[in-house]
């Protein structure tokens, strides 16, 4: 009988999911093309964690699934399945995806889920009916299966049996760690079809349906990525999988600071921090204009901005160290570090400028259960996300660190320069009334700035013009302070990051130039 899928099919297909890295759409049984990209998919060159084949259901030129689907008949569903066995056995290794009929409008559909393979690189012949076969190695470009050639050939060889560590085994571990009630409570959360049937299914089932759990059937072992998320305490298995929340009252260097740490199955750990963070930590400061009804709104820390670099913390870190994640706090910024830094294949001046993206994903399972619990959007966004976001609360740039050679990870949101510092204890709305017309008193920081500004200019430019030399100082003190009181703005604001970004003076910054150009800014 065939499997159920751990995704619901139709929510996949109702939300015209376009064909990509990770799905294929076939509107018949075409074994050559499907095979090939089925081998592409065990090969996971992009350790995106596989792919799914949707054969019955035709997409358009753009590749959108159209509706209704063409759909299969019971002969043809017959056919398949029998076709499908002997063809899979040509790829070499034998590779054998999960099969799922489903029905969508009234229309049969089968859904091959290939995940990652344990034994790549795979390789299957160019044609499955041909007298002599000619094998090649597949794998994945954007929307379209290729054959893996020249130097692409070379790095997929040399990724032999180098399958990630959260697709590994534990064998320290046996199929009564692997909790029921929480595999059966993501499957309902994610609306996986999978779900109905849990009930009557034994964890090691289940555990193999949800390819948390391999191995020969005399002797099943869990994988890592399910001792992580399906068990109540994976620290007893990877010490150091916790979240330290750390408060320092008088600054780092202070002797006083309240901790909190947080433990448990991974997706639970992580709401459970943030949620703690967002309670106690975060507050939205409101600044009320005399000239006008509307009053600024900024936070301390943009709580999406948090919500990234946490979750980006638990996604890319090694649970091999034995090192927890930090998110240490205190009035002057927020800090997430996580064990070790990132890829080699970025580099430094990349990362550091938020514009790392990286080939390979150290944790591929982790990241696609991340995905399904919609707490991660995976390839790569989570740096412009905080970019954009600290940008749209007006906070100063977000820095992002390494060294030479990659052994931390530290993401810094600096505090909204507005933003009344957190009480000790509790959160607090802080209601400010601030004179923001022409006659108001400004920084002499902010000041020096906007008698700088000449027409459009870039942030070195003036930082150049104005003889200073730490750029994060710069940025906070000066650019994010006269943005946040309305007196400088940026050219391009949708791209916080672009090379064409230049600071203008607003209308407001140039009301209170003519006003204090001459006699001064007091």
């Amino acid at each position: 009988m065939p499997d159920k899928l751990p995704i619901n099919l139709d929510d996949l297909l109702r939300q015209r999911t376009v064909e990509g890295e990770r799905i294929e759409y076939k509107a018949g049984w075409n074994p050559d093309p499907i095979v090939r990209t089925l081998c592409a998919f065990a090969n996971d060159f992009e350790n995106l964690g596989g792919g799914y084949v949707v054969i019955g259901q035709d997409c358009d030129a753009n590749g959108l699934p159209l509706f209704p689907p063409v759909g299969l008949t019971e002969s043809q569903l017959d056919i398949i399945q029998q076709e499908l066995l002997a063809v899979c056995q040509l790829i070499q290794p034998p590779y054998f995806p999960v099969l799922s009929v489903a029905e969508i409008e009234d229309r049969k559909l089968i859904v091959l889920w290939a995940p990652g393979g344990q034994n790549r690189p795979y390789k299957a012949p160019a044609a499955v009916t041909a007298k002599h076969k000619a094998w090649h190695y597949y794998i994945r470009r954007y929307s379209s299966t290729v054959e893996a050639k020249g130097e692409v050939e070379q790095e997929l060889l040399s990724l032999t049996a180098k399958v990630p560590w959260d697709d590994r085994f534990n064998q320290a571990a046996g199929i009564g760690d692997l909790s029921k009630p929480l595999m059966q409570a993501f499957l309902q959360e994610v609306g996986s079809a999978l779900a109905d049937d849990a009930p009557g299914l034994s964890v090691e089932a289940l555990g193999r349906q949800m390819n948390v759990l391999g191995g020969p059937p005399e002797s099943p072992w869990p994988k890592n990525v399910g001792l992580l998320f399906f068990n109540e305490t994976p620290d007893r298995f990877f010490p150091g999988s916790q979240i330290d929340v750390v408060w320092f009252p008088d600054g780092a260097g202070g002797d006083r600071f309240d901790e909190k740490i947080f433990k448990g199955p991974l997706a639970r750990m992580t709401r459970e921090a943030l949620d703690y963070i967002q309670r106690n930590y975060l507050h939205e400061t409101v600044i009320k204009h005399p000239d006008r009804p509307e009053a600024t709104r900024v936070w301390n820390y943009p709580y999406a901005a948090i919500e990234e670099a946490v979750v980006n913390a638990v996604y890319h870190r090694s649970y091999e160290e034995r090192e927890p994640i930090e998110v240490r706090i205190d009035r002057d910024e927020l800090v997430v570090l996580s064990f070790p830094g990132p890829d080699r294949s970025i580099r430094l001046e990349d990362f550091a400028a938020g514009r790392a993206v990286s080939r390979r994903y150290r944790n591929r399972r982790i990241g696609e259960f991340l995905k399904e619990l919609e707490l991660t959007e995976g390839r790569s966004t989570g740096v412009p996300k905080i970019l954009r976001v600290m940008a749209a609360n007006g906070s100063p740039a977000p820095l992002f660190e390494t060294d030479d050679d990659r052994y931390a990870y530290v993401i810094r949101l600096p505090v909204h320069p507005l933003a009344q510092g957190p009480a000790d204890q509790a959160t607090m709305d802080v209601t400010m009334d601030v004179t923001m017309d022409v006659t108001m008193d400004v920084t002499a920081e902010i000041a020096a700035l906007l008698m700088t500004v000449q027409g459009e200019m870039s942030r070195a430019d003036l930082q150049t013009a104005m003889g200073l030399r730490n750029a994060d100082h710069f940025r906070r003190t000066y650019l994010a302070a006269a943005m946040a009181a309305g007196l400088l703005e940026m050219t391009v604001p949708e791209s916080p990051r672009s090379t064409k970004q230049r600071y203008r003076l607003t209308a407001k910054g140039r009301q209170w130039l003519r006003t204090h150009a001459e006699g001064g800014h007091g």
